[in-house]
């Protein structure tokens, strides 16, 4: 009974002193918090429920984007006009971070029509060089309004 007691006020004793050890106020735990930086390059319709771009530690984190038209919001009928235009409005965010397509490295592709891998991935090829970042293609039901195609990536210079 008495040895039950030691060991169970040790372990108390032992707990007690590592949580005592831990601080949230120190100078190292503040500098352990990430700083981050909104990508919001100028023009951008600011009213959207999501932010393009967020930069945080080095690594950007870059929202989902369809091939809409940037200006009018019309989605083309040729489908690689479609992927194209998503993949420079990545373009636009990468450079606002200041960086490019070399940084990236990760890719996810939703595509409403697998059959249009082949044709997504000829316009995804003039895009990123060897060696290419890593890539998950999804096959999705249906994307917002008559978009077949969205990408997001996560960049690191």
């Amino acid at each position: 009974m008495k040895s039950t007691i030691l060991l169970g006020s040790l372990l108390i004793f032992g707990l007690t002193s590592c949580v005592g050890t831990v601080s949230t106020d120190s100078a190292e735990s503040k500098k352990a918090i990430s700083e981050r930086k909104i990508i919001m390059p100028e023009g951008y319709n600011r009213g959207l429920p999501f932010t393009p771009g967020i930069l945080v530690d080095g690594t950007l984190y870059v929202a989902g984007f369809s091939g809409e038209d940037a200006k009018t919001g019309i989605i083309p009928e040729e489908f690689e006009t479609e992927v194209k235009q998503a993949l420079d409005k990545i373009g636009v965010i990468l450079k606002e971070a200041d960086m490019d397509y070399k940084d990236v490295v990760s890719v996810q592709v939703y595509m409403t029509d697998m059959e249009l891998f082949e044709r997504m991935n000829t316009v995804y090829r003039t895009y990123f060089d060897e060696p290419r970042p890593t890539r998950s293609i999804m096959g999705i039901k249906s994307l917002i309004g008559p978009a077949r195609i969205e990408i997001t990536v996560t960049a690191k210079k």
